[in-house]
């Protein structure tokens, strides 16, 4: 098809997370410390699987096997090897990891770059074609001038430097070459200075912003989280006589309940489940099992506390949550205020930042015919 996206070609990926990272402020090494929910080293390794990348070998410090495994949870075929005194030496031990596999291309991305646009690494690999390597770069902005201890000694062009980004590309053999040739210490700013220095070409292709590098704690304290997002969310339950009938935290007078493991709040399942979404985190049923006896009967506000808490450490605030509970019986209106008054104490918002609505199926359907009550909620999230 005319316009169509070229395949992706088959790329091997090396993540270099075998620093101490002791200028982030954090107290362990930063590429394990938590950022936006997960640990900085997941959501790259994460990024550059869905994207394909095989195999994919990450280099770690001395001894943190065990701590990069539980960050890495449930991620197929990632490879660890074990780092060395620079970053060069690390690169080098993950790149003859990957010899008997021998790939023709690789990326070799910075752990401390958590944010990964797929973009950049289509960018840098399609660049390959013609360049032995690619890196991605962003315009340098600001002046620059030369430092003689706190005294200003000179001006630079700024027009003919750039910043360099990581993931790098390059042709397997020609970047496993350079480093077996380097003729000096292991210092090496990145890669591909590497492969500069060996004679390799390499390309510039257009960086991006969301690739800034976590330095600092500030960094840590400010995450760069995208400025918003949506989930949605649904949830039926049945009306049995004998059960009490919560929704949206509310006990409301009702000659049936909704029968569930929990108490079965349709409304606040819907809207964790909308959080969640949101988030990329799953759904309420991976948090709070059906199976485990420690959820049977238990009051549903405390998963909706748990939600709003997963958003706030992943750098969220929740800007909005909307639901509508459809049943012919009971009416919702007598009891909205009460309703939304709850939700908004159990999310931390104002009740302006709750919506909820009632409609009927005129009678159609299971919820028409009183079998029981459905509920669909969405949530907005705003970047912190």
């Amino acid at each position: 098809m005319t316009g169509a996206t070229p395949p992706r070609p088959p790329f091997a990926a090396i993540v270099v997370a075998a620093g101490e990272g002791l200028r982030a402020g954090q107290p362990m090494p930063k590429q394990f410390a938590t950022w936006r929910g997960k640990p900085v080293l997941r959501h790259s390794v994460e990024a550059l699987a869905t994207a394909g990348a095989a195999p994919l070998v990450v280099a770690i410090p001395q001894g943190a096997e065990a701590a990069a495994a539980q960050a890495l949870e449930g991620i197929a075929g990632v490879r660890f090897v074990t780092g060395g005194a620079t970053r060069q030496l690390s690169v080098r031990a993950a790149l003859e990891a990957l010899a008997d596999d021998g790939p023709e291309h690789v990326l070799i991305h910075d752990a401390a770059r958590p944010d990964l646009p797929v973009p950049v690494i289509d960018a840098v690999l399609g660049a390959l074609a013609e360049h032995h390597g690619a890196i991605p770069v962003l315009p340098v902005v600001d002046s620059l001038v030369a430092s003689h201890g706190e005294v200003m000694g000179g001006t630079a062009d700024r027009g003919a430097f750039r910043r360099v980004q990581t993931p790098q590309s390059f042709r397997y053999e020609a970047i496993l070459s350079a480093h077996r040739a380097w003729p000096g210490e292991p210092i090496a700013g990145d890669d591909a200075e590497v492969l500069h220095a060996a004679g390799g070409t390499v390309a510039l292709v257009a960086g991006d912003a969301r690739l800034a590098k976590l330095t600092f704690p500030g960094d840590f304290a400010t995450p760069a989280a995208p400025p918003v997002r949506v989930g949605t969310g649904y949830d039926v339950h049945r009306l049995v006589a004998g059960e009490e009938l919560w929704l949206a935290g509310v006990l409301i007078p009702h000659d049936k309940g909704l029968a569930g493991h929990s108490d079965a709040d349709v409304v606040l399942h819907a809207l964790v489940d909308a959080i969640l979404g949101a988030l990329g985190q799953g759904d309420i049923g991976m948090h709070f099992p059906p199976s485990d006896p420690r959820w049977k009967g238990a009051a549903s506000g405390q998963f909706l506390e748990h939600a709003a808490k997963l958003a706030r450490e992943a750098g969220y605030a929740i800007a909005h949550l909307d639901c509508t509970i459809i049943c012919e019986t009971p009416r919702i209106g007598p009891h909205r205020a009460a309703m939304r008054s709850r939700i908004a104490a159990l999310a931390g918002l104002a009740e302006a930042a709750v919506s909820i609505k009632g409609t009927t199926t005129e009678g159609l359907g299971f919820t028409g015919r009183g079998e029981g009550i459905a509920a669909q909620a969405a949530a907005t999230l705003i970047g912190q």
